[in-house]
């Protein structure tokens, strides 16, 4: 609400929804059949703690302490932080384990989730171990409830056809041979839909011209700066 912060938002409706509304709707499915899901962000329930800890326990941190308090209130900083805490796939106590395929009886399966205080309440009560298990949308959710706890404006961001481009030569790459038969060589992929969030906050080292919605990915797909 402040104007000389870096998160300040102008407009009360969006500080209404992006900031202060504990409920939502994440879009999954297929372009062809868009599904509607409910999530619980509950942002506001005795959260705070968790998320401090969750600064606390990030390799950021433990590598740097001085160094990481002092740029806390840079929500850039802050941003990425989070991001790789949500996942549990850099030994950093992660909050959630990611799985795609096989069985899930022996864990919850991702589609069962429908909010995120019980996935973060249960991973401070099995003392900081992943979560089992998350899949984009509730990697997230969770992200949004743990940023906006920290009074970061963010939001969610369905994509359908969303393309994977592994070797980052700009193109979704398909081989085939003489036959015109498909060859499965290609690390590239397109996936039905994918989830990620969007937070607000200005961009001083990039220029005016960058303030707004920032992308962040919490999902763990590539790894980011090593």
């Amino acid at each position: 609400w402040f104007s000389g912060d870096d998160v300040y938002i102008a407009n009360e409706n969006e500080r209404q929804e992006y900031v202060l509304n504990e409920n939502g709707i994440i879009f999954v499915g297929n372009a062809r059949y868009i599904e509607a899901r409910a999530w619980y962000y509950g942002q506001f329930q005795d959260l705070l703690n968790i998320c401090l800890t969750m600064l606390d326990l990030s390799l950021y941190y433990r590598q740097d302490p001085a160094m990481d308090v002092s740029r806390r209130g840079d929500p850039k900083y802050v941003g990425r932080v989070i991001s790789s805490m949500i996942n549990g796939n850099d030994n950093d106590n992660g909050v959630l384990l990611g799985k795609w395929q096989g069985s899930f009886h022996s864990h919850e399966n991702p589609s069962r989730w429908d909010g995120s205080v019980v996935i973060l309440k249960k991973w401070r009560q099995d003392n900081y171990r992943p979560v089992q298990y998350g899949q984009c949308w509730v990697f997230a959710g969770v992200m949004c409830t743990v940023l906006r706890c920290l009074g970061i404006p963010t939001r969610l961001v369905s994509n359908f056809n969303s393309a994977h481009d592994v070797d980052r030569n700009l193109s979704i790459d398909k081989y085939y041979d003489s036959s015109g038969r498909s060859l499965n060589i290609s690390k590239d992929s397109t996936w039905d839909y994918h989830v990620w969030n969007e937070s607000w906050f200005v961009r001083p080292d990039l220029g005016r011209s960058y303030n707004g919605w920032q992308v962040l990915d919490a999902t763990p797909q590539e790894q980011s700066k090593g």
